[in-house]
């Protein structure tokens, strides 16, 4: 098992396939009267979010208690980084206090690899800026596994705003690793430039997020004609807050090209599943008829994401000799 999970690419087919087994093996303490397992107990886990976050950092809080881990929750807000404090003196603190593992959030790409380091423990990223998240990625594709019995040889369309998101990044190194085809789906503007020219798509103008996709990826601008051939479609969140120009006329004109409602539902294949990594804009990515369907698996994430994340700290923490 790997030290730290900086990226989707730090894991192969077979460390991947690891952690998504021992996921399964995890999930069964949530049907259990008390749910905890004492793998971790002794071990400190410390969330240090820069960023705010629900979903993220709760799932990363359970996980660590149910392992029986004791958990100290960092937020960059009320603490001495509002006084100037660098990531580095942070990263330093945590070391003397004797943390086992740091889960970071920080709207730094690339802070996650700093951190590794500067501390002894593991380093987990839970999202840097717009480059990844690579627990995610793995939830997501645990997801696809239970309901779809596979992930090799499905074919994934990651649609909206890939060009500020995360999300994307990771589940394109980890799905395609794992043998599944991934479609970029979304408006010109919001398709990074180096991955529409590597899947010789004619690219927008001009790009302020290169990266280099997976061998493989598929770039499409039409939506209509991707849905009818896939088996899952992944729908991003619209990240307003990192958008400093206009990447498209309106919402109303982006929900007519790029979200997914009834009639496109129908369009996909009867075992397809809809899938977002939340929050969600209802009635512009997603309509609420479509988000609260039976063939959408947003509640499961959720769900799968605390058994996703114990099996990770497990493995980093409780499966390691160090």
């Amino acid at each position: 098992m790997i030290r730290h999970l900086l990226s989707g690419g730090d894991l192969d087919a077979g460390t991947a396939t690891e952690i998504l087994d021992t996921a399964a093996e995890m999930a069964t303490v949530a049907g259990r009267e008390v749910k905890k397992l004492p793998a971790l107990r002794g071990r400190t886990v410390v969330n240090l979010f820069y960023e705010d976050s629900t979903r993220t950092r709760i799932s990363f809080e359970a996980a660590a208690k149910r392992l029986s881990a004791d958990v100290i929750n960092f937020s960059a807000k009320g603490s001495s980084v509002t006084k100037g404090e660098s990531l580095k003196d942070t990263a330093l603190t945590l070391q003397a206090m004797g943390a086992d593992a740091v889960v970071v959030r920080h709207p730094a790409s690339g802070a996650p690899h700093r951190l590794a380091n500067w501390v002894d423990g593991s380093v987990v990223n839970a999202g840097d800026g717009t480059h990844e998240h690579p627990t995610q990625a793995l939830l997501d594709a645990y997801t696809m596994r239970a309901r779809l019995g596979r992930l090799a040889g499905l074919h994934v369309a990651i649609v909206g705003d890939v060009l500020h998101s995360r999300v994307a990044r990771s589940n394109v190194l980890l799905l395609s690793t794992l043998g599944a085809k991934v479609t970029l789906v979304g408006p010109p503007t919001l398709i990074p430039v180096d991955w529409a020219a590597r899947a010789g798509v004619a690219p927008p103008v001009t790009d302020t997020h290169p990266a280099a996709p997976h061998p493989g990826t598929d770039v499409c601008y039409d939506l209509d004609a991707v849905l009818p051939g896939v088996d899952v479609v992944m729908m991003l969140r619209v990240q307003r807050e990192r958008m400093n120009d206009s990447y498209f006329p309106s919402a109303r004109e982006y929900a007519r090209r790029y979200g997914l409602d009834g009639p496109r539902l129908r369009r996909l294949p009867e075992h397809a599943i809809v899938m977002h990594p939340g929050p969600m804009n209802r009635g512009m990515e997603i309509t609420p008829e479509v988000a609260d369907s039976p063939r959408s698996t947003i509640v499961e994430q959720v769900a799968n994401g605390v058994s996703v994340r114990m099996a990770v700290l497990y493995l980093l923490l409780g499966g390691n000799n160090r």
